[in-house]
């Protein structure tokens, strides 16, 4: 609260109001009965919006012509042929200075209109909400008039990027540059960029002091071969979760209002328990190969419990070229991928420098929201009935990660394993340790891909999950060590790199890498390994199965996960598939098409059974390949779902909603003719 007022009394002759809940307040300005209802219309809460749009510029110093072009018609017919729930416009960049005329921090020099004015005056008018786009944790400007905020390298060379969360920059800017303008535009909240991926380690002077107040030593490790090396990291992880705590309280405090967010904590990069008072997570996906990217992206998320969604990008650069924009179609895609798991989706665009959107951008988009508000009622926060739980370990990451928060090689592992999975028609949710946990015997099935390492506690309990009935799969030579005493194997040496020949129902196929000799004692084998692709002699296990209580316990000894996502190759697919039928004998729902086809087994929000489909044929998948601008259709699709009852009514959405099906000893049987991108099968 000292922090919060502190800052109020630094804006205070120039802060225009107390609260982003001022925006919603009739505009005087609107003078005709149309208008005034629209401008009197409550922006749609964070918790509940849908569909939004995302602008930034990151103005810098050599700009000359910010807000020049940006025009009330303009925006106004961007907005009135998309109807986003939301916007979030251009505040602050990573370059650390501002698109708007700030009091507190650095105004770009190129500024010749207020753009955010401009942005506020359209939006406020149609009860869209508003949002800036405020880079925190990186902040070129703030380091180059404060060297003392800059994070330092084991080097003893300042950062000229990233600020230092043990630093004043938090309190003596971020915080008041904040406060300033969600109040003096009367925003509905930020969109917090460059923050717990931005972080880095950091040997400044201040951090220093603090790990020796935490730990007594004196001096601090500098690379993983240190013993205290995991300390050193959870220590500064530790540290961004209380800075990112202090700018949230102060600004909440502020303006009570506001809705923020810190982009990508609680994500992926920080699968941890949500210990912030954040309004809702969302983070923007990589702009290549984003399907990809989004299918991993969007499961994790839909497991934490809190409002959020994910941002495609609507652009993306060739090699050696600027950017270019995605046609609708390909926005599409991406959005199904979201929206099927139960998310909100939104879509980032750049304006001109001078902050004129092409038309292009809202020809684009109107299409993309046309596409997404016909599943909104359908897919919008539905939840996921569970089948596989596939684990992302924070104990393993937090490991293996040197950064304080990102997941940067290590996941290829996760998103291996995933590919396979979704490749063989399994609904999968993607959980870490504290999700899942207490959870366990709602899954039939759990995997570990290629994890190295678990709390012990956690460890115990899956094997008291196995033992009570449910189904393990471990993917790979470090998670079959890390349960060797329940494989029904004996383990021969160490995991060494070898070449190896994996026979599989589709075929031979090279797995060559780290594997784990075993030779079984109790376990049945369920796949062998050659050392060359001649199978008639000389196979080791490669594979097996084990009864645990009531469970199983099923084991690839070698690296599976990885060498299906460095190739897709149909008979790793088919491999995986072979060993979850070994355990798995009973899913939910069983489907016959292509592999292109993703599902989701959900319920949606008044509780019906819902089947979402996304056919990922034509992804967009290498840089030498930008854009999509046609998805072929698939199918038919044969489709059985488990159903207790018979339904009342089955009907396929968005769409004429006709389908034919039967209903027998407990199985929906249905067939889907075609599937274009997306669409659902609801049960009623």
């Amino acid at each position: 609260m000292i922090l919060c007022a502190g800052a109020l009394i630094l804006l205070a002759p120039f802060l225009q109001a107390a609260s982003p809940a001022d925006a919603t307040r009739e505009n005087p300005r609107v003078s005709s009965p149309s208008e005034r209802s629209r401008a009197m219309l409550e922006p749609i809460p964070r918790r509940d919006a849908f569909f939004g749009m995302h602008f930034d510029l990151h103005p810098s110093a050599g700009d000359t012509s910010l807000g020049a072009d940006a025009d009330e018609d303009n925006i106004a017919n961007l907005l009135d042929r998309v109807k986003p729930d939301y916007v979030q416009y251009d505040c602050k960049g990573h370059a650390g200075y501002c698109g708007y005329p700030s009091a507190v921090g650095s105004p770009s020099p190129g500024i010749v209109k207020d753009a955010l004015a401009i942005w506020r005056k359209v939006t406020h008018d149609r009860g869209i909400g508003l949002y800036v786009h405020y880079s925190g944790v990186w902040d070129n400007r703030a380091i180059e008039l404060h060297p003392e905020w800059a994070r330092i390298g084991p080097d003893g060379q300042a950062d000229r990027r990233h600020t230092s969360v043990f630093s004043e920059y938090a309190e003596k800017l971020m915080i008041p540059q904040l406060v300033e303008v969600l109040s003096k535009y009367r925003l509905d909240g930020a969109w917090v960029d460059g923050e717990c991926w931005a972080a880095q380690l950091d040997w400044s002077p201040s951090a220093l002091a603090a790990w020796k107040a935490r730990t007594g030593s004196e001096n601090a490790p500098t690379d993983r071969n240190h013993p205290r090396w995991l300390e050193w990291k959870q220590f500064h992880r530790d540290a961004f979760e209380s800075y990112l705590n202090r700018w949230v309280d102060a600004v909440h405090a502020a303006c009570p209002n506001a809705q923020v967010t810190s982009n990508w904590m609680y994500t992926t990069f920080a699968p941890k328990p949500v210990a912030a008072r954040l309004d809702f997570l969302s983070g923007d996906y990589a702009p290549t190969a984003s399907v990809d990217r989004a299918r991993t992206e969007a499961r994790y998320l839909a497991s934490t419990g809190m409002p959020w969604d994910l941002m495609a990008w609507g652009f993306n650069n060739g090699q050696g070229l600027g950017h270019s924009l995605k046609p609708a179609v390909q926005l599409q895609q991406e959005a199904a991928v979201v929206i099927m798991q139960g998310g909100g989706f939104q879509v980032y665009y750049q304006p001109t420098r001078s902050g004129y959107v092409i038309p292009e951008i809202a020809s684009t988009m109107s299409q993309v929201a046309e596409f997404v508000r016909a599943r909104q009622a359908i897919s919008h926060k539905s939840v996921a009935v569970p089948q596989v739980a596939l684990l992302l370990s924070y104990a393993s990451q937090a490991d293996r990660s040197d950064a304080v928060f990102t997941p940067y090689g290590c996941q290829d592992e996760l998103e291996g394993a995933l590919h396979a999975l979704l490749e063989s028609f399994y609904s999968v949710d993607i959980l870490a340790e504290h999700q899942l946990l207490p959870r366990l015997n709602e899954y039939p099935v759990v995997v570990l891909a290629d994890t190295h390492r678990l709390d012990e506690a956690f460890r115990q309990a899956l094997v008291s999950y196995v033992r009570q009935g449910g189904s393990l799969v471990l993917l790979g030579a470090a998670p079959a060590r890390l349960f060797a005493d329940h494989l029904g194997v004996r383990l021969v040496g160490d995991p060494a790199p070898l070449a190896a020949e994996l026979a599989t129902p589709a075929g031979v196929v090279n797995m060559n890498g780290v594997w784990q000799k075993v030779a079984p004692t109790d376990a049945d084998v369920i796949g062998r390994r050659y050392p060359t692709r001649d199978t008639r002699a000389g196979g080791e296990p490669a594979a097996t199965v084990v009864r645990l209580g009531k469970g199983r316990i099923a084991a690839v000894y070698g690296p599976l996960a990885v060498s299906h996502f460095r190739t897709h190759h149909t008979a790793i697919r088919a491999f995986l598939a072979s060993v979850m039928e070994t355990v798995f004998t009973d899913p939910a729902v069983r489907i016959e098409g292509p592999p292109c086809v993703d599902i989701a087994l959900r319920k949606t929000t008044d509780g019906r059974l819902s089947l979402h489909l996304l056919n990922r044929s034509n992804m967009q998948a290498a840089d030498r390949y930008l854009t999509t601008d046609h998805v072929p259709s698939v199918g038919p699709i044969s489709v059985s779902i488990k159903a207790a009852e018979k339904p009342a009514r089955v009907r396929w959405l968005p769409g004429s909603g006709r389908l034919r099906w039967t209903w027998d000893k407990g199985w929906l049987k249905l067939t889907v003719p075609r599937l274009d991108i997306h669409g659902v099968v609801v049960v009623e």
